[in-house]
């Protein structure tokens, strides 16, 4: 479907289980980011854009605004802990085999420089740094159009089968 300026409008929704586990993990978020399936409703709240993917990597495009102000005058740190989060656990994805997925067990955010609606286009990418059968980690760290560093963040993540036949989310 598009949208009154002939773009690509965005599909937000939950993925039924049976069809994320009948595909890769890396074919799963290559579908997303491609809009042929529909993208998680939390990413309505960063706007995302120019996402890619390779196996073990995601790389997650977003503007931060006036509609992300924290009370004290500041892009709220949920909005960087969405980016990274998102980031990580989708290269972790893109890592898994058919049948597989991943739950976040716990993240560490670090915030380095503030963000505000003058801070253009970040880059958020995220990055695999061991994918077991069980227990996967990543990184993941964003920087601003001059690439200063405005936050970074490890995770360790469960990985586990989905269970067959269930064909709810």
């Amino acid at each position: 479907m598009n949208d009154k300026s002939g773009k690509q409008a965005i599909e937000y929704g939950i993925v039924p289980v049976d069809v994320m586990a009948s595909m890769s993990g890396l074919d799963f978020v290559r579908a997303i980011f491609a809009r042929r399936l529909p993208e998680p409703p939390i990413m309505q709240t960063v706007e995302p854009f120019d996402c890619t993917v390779e196996p073990g990597a995601v790389v997650i495009h977003s503007v931060p605004g006036l509609r992300h102000y924290n009370p004290i005058g500041s892009v709220h740190g949920g909005y960087a802990a969405i980016l990274l989060d998102s980031a990580m656990g989708l290269a972790v994805q893109s890592t898994l085999p058919a049948g597989t997925g991943y739950s976040t067990l716990e993240f560490k955010i670090s915030f380095v420089r503030g963000m505000n609606e003058t801070s253009g286009v970040i880059r958020t990418e995220g990055r695999v740094l061991n994918a077991g059968r069980r227990v996967a980690t990543a990184e993941a760290r964003i920087t601003d159009a001059k690439d200063r560093l405005l936050a970074h963040a490890t995770t360790t993540c469960l990985v586990f089968e989905f269970p067959k036949g269930n064909a709810k989310g």
